[in-house]
Formats: C-alpha cells, sequence, structure tokens
C-alpha cells in the first residue's frame, strides 16, 4: 500500500555486529522496540542448533558429523523485541541455551560451514520477511548474512569493560576468567575460514567502553533515523 504511507515508513534493514559484551542484544531490542522494528538475535540460532546437538550426542569434535545433521532440527525464531522467542522442534530453548555447556561450545558448531549455511538462509528470510524492517544482530551480518543492510554498526568496547558487563549477567562470574574466555571466543570467532567476526568496510563503529547502555541506544537510534530520512 503505497499511496499516502509517510516515506520514512519504508522498511529499514538495520545488522549490528561486534563481539559479545558490547551490548549489542540490549541495544538492539531497544532500538527495535522503540523505532517499531523487529529483531533477530543470530546468536541465540547458533546457541539453538549448539544445544540440539549436545543433547542429542553429536561428536562436537568431528565437523563432519556436525555438517551431517545440521539440516535436522527446526529452529523458530520469534521476532517481537519486547518478547523474543525461539523453539527447537516446537521446544522453548531460550533458557537453556544460555548454559555454560551451550556457551562453551557454541564456536565450535559455528565454525561448520554447513552449519553458517544452514542458518544464514534462515537469518535471510526472516530478515526478508519483516513488514517494516528488522534490527538483526550478530558477528557477521553486515559482512555475510545481510552485506546489503541499509545500515550497518560495529560495536566495540574494551576487554575489560565487556568482562565486566558480562560477568554481571552472569551472576557471581570471575571478571578475569570472563575476560580470558571472551578473549580467547573472539579469537575463534574472528579467525573462523566461513564469515569470520569482522567489521563490513561501509559500516558505523561505536565504541560503548565508555557510554552508557542508554547513551548507546540513542546514538543507534539517531543513525537509523538519519538512515530513514535521507532515504
Amino acid at each position: 500500500m503505497e499511496n499516502g504511507a509517510a516515506p520514512t515508513a519504508k522498511p529499514v534493514i538495520v545488522a549490528i555486529d561486534g563481539p559479545s559484551g558490547t551490548g549489542k542484544s540490549s541495544t538492539s531490542k531497544a532500538v527495535a522496540a522503540q523505532l517499531g522494528l523487529s529483531y533477530l538475535d543470530t546468536g541465540a540460532q547458533y546457541r539453538a542448533i549448539t544445544w540440539w546437538m549436545v543433547t542429542n550426542g553429536i561428536d562436537l569434535e568431528d565437523p563432519t558429523a556436525i555438517a551431517a545433521v545440521a539440516g535436522k532440527p527446526e529452529i523458530v525464531s520469534g521476532t517481537d523485541p519486547a518478547a523474543p522467542t525461539i523453539t527447537v522442534d516446537g521446544v522453548d530453548v531460550s533458557g537453556p541455551i544460555r548454559t555454560q555447556e551451550v556457551t562453551s561450545k557454541v564456536s565450535a558448531v559455528s565454525a561448520v560451514p554447513e552449519v553458517r549455511t544452514r542458518i544464514t538462509e534462515l537469518q535471510r528470510s526472516l530478515a526478508a520477511a519483516a513488514e517494516h524492517g528488522i534490527v538483526v544482530e550478530g558477528r557477521d551480518i553486515g559482512t555475510t548474512v545481510l552485506p546489503d543492510a541499509d545500515l550497518k554498526i560495529f560495536l566495540t568496547a574494551s576487554p575489560e569493560a565487556r568482562a565486566t558487563r558480562r560477568s554481571g549477567e552472569l551472576k557471581g562470574a570471575d571478571v578475569h576468567a570472563t575476560r580470558e574466555a571472551l578473549i580467547k571466543r573472539d579469537a575463534a570467532d574472528s579467525s573462523r575460514k566461513t564469515s569470520p567476526l569482522a567489521k563490513a568496510d561501509d559500516a558505523v563503529e561505536v565504541d560503548t567502553t565508555e557510554l552508557t547502555l542508554a547513551q548507546v541506544i540513542e546514538c543507534v537510534v539517531t543513525l537509523v533515523e538519519e538512515k530513514r530520512a535521507g532515504k
């Protein structure tokens, strides 16, 4: 229905990438809610497929075994920023996918090309179906999943700031151990052959080290609104 629609109402696809602990999820959800967009946490999808593999006893040391079953689980993501959901074969896994066991194995599963192909297709179809536009957060959205996104943002922060935030989320976690784990995960995600964690050439970098969450959200909302207005 084009007639009478305001030009600013055009759907906008926003890609937000960056390592964990930079405020990606909180920022993405808040921006999507504020601007009436859908929201997709792509990391949850990789966690979901990892959870399924752990639950089904797949040998995660063997990329061939992972590749062979990558197409089996049915992963469904709800894209309402106020209440994002994720199910695997009809089971709500939003809690189980956040366990330490899944967290420690997700990089290995994510590195398998067949897994990335499967999940990337899922992500692209969700983005294409978003009527008003969508905020998609992950590690390779601007570079691989949605290279034609209207706006690409790369969030960064110092390892110390990220570890403090992450250990705050994981009640009682040791900041030093968390920092080491984050650095290790960054290295794994940045060096994998298929769709590594990387900043797209045309992405706007936002360093969140010294910013409050509210400031990061405000910054991203402004960037999206400018992009919408300039369309």
